[in-house]
């Protein structure tokens, strides 16, 4: 997902319907936030994952463009994979990321 929009997000467990580059929308769960080196990031699952084996989640960063705020893939191979290493350290205390329980 590229630029997709962002409803304002208050705390774990609230929906965001986002917007891919292709107009499909999907509703994800807010799952963890986290601010790192300035920048604002969101782990979210899909709404529908309570059916999947295993539990998925997307990080999304937050931008402002055109005075707008929107959510936006994670493409810098290094910025994802610092921010993907602390959602997973943070969130597996609350979640097996293996085995969607």
């Amino acid at each position: 997902m590229n630029e997709d929009k962002k409803e304002i997000l208050e705390e774990e467990g609230e929906k965001i319907l986002l917007t891919d580059e292709n107009g499909v929308e999907s509703e994800f769960e807010l799952i963890g936030s986290a601010e790192l080196k300035g920048n604002q990031y969101f782990a979210c699952v899909p709404s529908d994952s309570k059916d999947s084996e295993y539990l998925e989640y997307v990080i999304l960063k937050l931008v402002i463009e055109d005075g707008e705020e929107i959510l936006v893939s994670v493409d810098d191979d290094d910025e994802f994979e610092d921010v993907a290493d602390y959602f997973d350290d943070a969130l597996a205390d609350e979640i097996d990321l293996d085995a969607n329980n």
